[in-house]
């Protein structure tokens, strides 16, 4: 069997994603034993985080090369805005209440950096690891879970673990091998360096989910409200 470039990728951050598994959030998460409050704080984060990252994936249909990666990603921005963000809304009163955390703040931003500075193989290598650890995070809780009619996490769980995710992100991977072997080779670097960066920023956002991670005393951007009219 031939390997592929996600096949490298996969194997190159084999490490990082052995750490993601063995995290206490992801541990209590799939037993459920995690406390209330800090799946709240996740929830909080991740729709703050699901806002930064449509809009890289926006950015993505709008650099795409063929009129079905424009769809696929444009029709992945809008369900991160509006079909996932629901769950977490569902369970958070006021999602924008929350400040999102400095790691949320941190992942977003790097993603919307290669958005804007580099090119369309770049983005969508930094775009994967949210579809596929994503999906393997689902896949391995979803087995230590059991029936998810009991748990009382389930209906996250089965958002991530469920078959159109599943071909979302196989999708995804597609559209990556198919830019990596058309690259030359400082480009397909650049797409490993997209990958592993936003890999590792997947294990620092569970790890701060676990900490209930805080700005700093003084530290704390400013939420500006919307004037009323």
């Amino acid at each position: 069997m031939t390997t592929t470039f996600c096949d490298e990728l996969w194997t190159a951050t084999a490490e990082i994603r052995a750490a993601i598994d063995k995290l206490p959030f992801v541990i209590a998460l799939g037993d459920g034993t995690l406390d209330r409050e800090k799946f709240v704080y996740y929830l909080a984060q991740d729709a703050h985080y699901l806002r930064g990252y449509a809009r890289a994936l926006a950015s993505a249909a709008a650099k795409a090369d063929r009129p079905q990666d424009i769809a696929f990603f444009a029709k992945s921005a809008h369900d991160a805005v509006v079909v996932e963000s629901s769950l977490h809304e569902s369970n958070v009163v006021d999602v924008d209440a929350w400040t999102p955390s400095p790691t949320g703040t941190g992942y977003t931003s790097y993603l919307l950096s290669v958005a804007h500075t580099q090119g369309y193989p770049e983005l969508t290598a930094a775009v994967l690891p949210c579809f596929w650890i994503y999906a393997e995070v689902g896949r391995a809780l979803l087995e230590l879970a059991g029936d998810l009619t009991t748990h009382p996490y389930g209906d996250w769980i089965g958002t991530y673990a469920d078959e159109e995710f599943e071909a979302a992100t196989e999708h995804a991977r597609q559209i990556v091998n198919r830019l990596a072997d058309q690259a030359d080779p400082a480009t397909r670097a650049r797409m490993r360096t997209a990958f592993t960066t936003a890999s590792t920023w997947e294990w620092m956002f569970w790890d701060a989910a676990w900490r209930m991670e805080s700005w700093p005393v003084g530290a704390a951007p400013v939420q500006v409200s919307e004037p009323a009219k």
